[in-house]
C-alpha cells in the first residue's frame, strides 16, 4: 500500500512514544498542505534568506525533501510560488485606476495611492524577501521592479507633469525617473528601517502618523519637481 503524503504530519519534535496516546490526525487536504509549505518556505526565506539551500527549508518546516518536492518539484517553483504569493497578489489594480481618475488632483493621487501602497507591501515578508533577493540572483527583485516600471511609474511621471501643467508624453528624462524613485525609495525605506535594521523612529500603530509622513514627502517630491519643467514652460 502506498503512503499518502498528505497523511505525513509535521515535525514537532515529541517523542515517538507519546503517539501511542494520541488521536489519529485528521488528514490534511491538498489544498491545505501546501499552503503550510508555501507559508512556512515564506516565513523561512524572509528571515534567512532564498539562496539557502532546500534541505535547511525542510529541516526547518519538520519535513521531507520528498514531501517539500511532491508539492513544488523545484526550487525555482517554490521561488516562483513565493512570488506570486507575496508580490503578485497584493498589487491592486485599483491603483492605476486610482492614478487615472481625472476627478482627484495629482498631489491627492499621490497622497492615497502611497498611503494604501505602503500599507499593503511594507510587511516583513515582502520587504526583506525583496532585499534578500536583490543581494541573490533577481529572481524576484526583477520581476518586482518590472511591474513597477510597466504600470506604475508611467502614471506617476504623467501626474507629476499634469501638477506643474506640462502636458508632454515624451519618454521620462533620467531626472525625472530619479526624482521618482528618491520618492518612491523613500517610502519603501520605512519598511526597511522597520524590517530589516529594527529602528522604527516613531510609532506606527498611529496610521495618522504614517499618513502625515507619506503626505510630507509627496510634498517635498512635487515642490523638487519643480526644477524640472520651469525651464521647459519658459
Amino acid at each position: 500500500m502506498s503512503l499518502n503524503l498528505d497523511d505525513v504530519p509535521l515535525n514537532t519534535g515529541a517523542d515517538d512514544s507519546a503517539a501511542v496516546s494520541t488521536p489519529a490526525r485528521r488528514r490534511m487536504s491538498t489544498t491545505d498542505r501546501k499552503r503550510q509549505l508555501l507559508d512556512g518556505a515564506i516565513k523561512y526565506f524572509a528571515r534567512y534568506g532564498i539562496e539557502g539551500q532546500l534541505r535547511n527549508l525542510t529541516k526547518d518546516l519538520g519535513v521531507t525533501h520528498t514531501l517539500l518536492y511532491h508539492y513544488f518539484p523545484t526550487k525555482d517553483a517554490l521561488i516562483k510560488a513565493v512570488y506570486q504569493d507575496v508580490f503578485e497578489s497584493r498589487w491592486k489594480p485599483e491603483w492605476e485606476k486610482l492614478l487615472d481618475n481625472q476627478k482627484q488632483s495629482p498631489e491627492e493621487k499621490f497622497n492615497a495611492f502611497y498611503v494604501d501602497y505602503s500599507n499593503t507591501v511594507l510587511t516583513y515578508e515582502f520587504v526583506r524577501i525583496l532585499i534578500f533577493s536583490g543581494l541573490s540572483d533577481h529572481s524576484i527583485s526583477d520581476p518586482f521592479f518590472e511591474l513597477l516600471r510597466s504600470r506604475l511609474l508611467p502614471r506617476l511621471i504623467r501626474e507629476t507633469r499634469k501638477y506643474y501643467g506640462y502636458e508632454s508624453r515624451t519618454k521620462p528624462t533620467q531626472r525625472e525617473l530619479e526624482l521618482l524613485m528618491g520618492l518612491h525609495g523613500g517610502i519603501f525605506y520605512i519598511g526597511m528601517r522597520r524590517w530589516v535594521y529594527g529602528q522604527t523612529i516613531y510609532d506606527s500603530s498611529n496610521t495618522a502618523t504614517d499618513e502625515e509622513i507619506i503626505q510630507d514627502r509627496v510634498r517635498s517630491y512635487l515642490i523638487s519637481a519643480q526644477n524640472l519643467f520651469s525651464t521647459k514652460q519658459g
